[in-house]
C-alpha cells in the first residue's frame, strides 16, 4: 500500500522548479511571509525573487554569501518596508537559521492577494449552539477551542454570490 504523502511534498515537486528559477530553495518563504513581516504588512508586499551573488562559497562555513531579496510592494507601504528592512532581514535570517539575506530591494507594483477575505460564512445560531453543546465536555481548553472552531466552520454556509446580469 502506498504511503500517504503530505500536500506540501506534492506541491513542492510541482512548483519547486519555478521557485528555483527565482532563486528560492523552497516555497517556505511565501508561506512564512506573514509571520516574518507581520499580517498587516504582508497584505501589501511579497517576496518575488532571491538573487544570489556570483561568488565562491564561503570556505569556512560551507554556505553561500548572503543574497538580495527582491520584494514587490504596493504604494505607500514601500516607505514603511524600507524603514523596517533591517528588522525584516534579521527575521528572515532567524527564520532560516543563517544569514541568507543581506539586502532587500523594493519593487513597487501590485501585490497578488491570494488570501483575500471572502464574504464571511453565515452560521445558523441553532447549529452554532449544537456545536458548543457537543464540545463543552472536553477538558483541555485548547482542544475544546480548536474543535469549536472546526465545528463552526463545518456547519457554516457560505453565502451564494448574486447571479450576474
Amino acid at each position: 500500500m502506498a504511503r500517504v504523502k503530505p500536500l506540501a511534498e506534492l506541491l513542492d515537486a510541482c512548483i519547486g522548479p519555478a521557485f528555483a528559477a527565482q532563486g528560492f530553495a523552497s516555497t517556505d518563504i511565501l508561506a512564512a511571509w506573514p509571520e516574518i513581516v507581520g499580517e498587516r504588512l504582508a497584505r501589501y508586499c511579497q517576496p518575488s525573487k532571491l538573487e544570489w551573488p556570483r561568488r565562491r562559497r564561503r570556505e569556512e562555513e560551507g554556505r553561500p554569501d548572503p543574497g538580495t531579496l527582491v520584494v514587490r510592494v504596493e504604494g505607500v507601504f514601500a516607505l514603511e518596508l524600507q524603514h523596517l528592512a533591517p528588522v525584516v532581514i534579521q527575521r528572515i535570517n532567524a527564520h532560516y537559521g543563517w544569514a541568507c539575506v543581506a539586502k532587500i530591494v523594493l519593487r513597487q507594483g501590485r501585490v497578488d492577494r491570494i488570501g483575500r477575505k471572502a464574504a464571511p460564512p453565515v452560521v445558523d445560531p441553532v447549529r452554532r449552539g449544537e456545536v458548543a453543546l457537543a464540545v463543552r465536555a472536553i477538558g483541555d481548553e485548547g482542544l475544546r477551542e480548536a474543535l469549536d472552531r472546526l465545528g463552526t466552520a463545518v456547519v457554516a454556509t457560505v453565502p451564494k454570490a448574486a447571479p450576474r446580469r
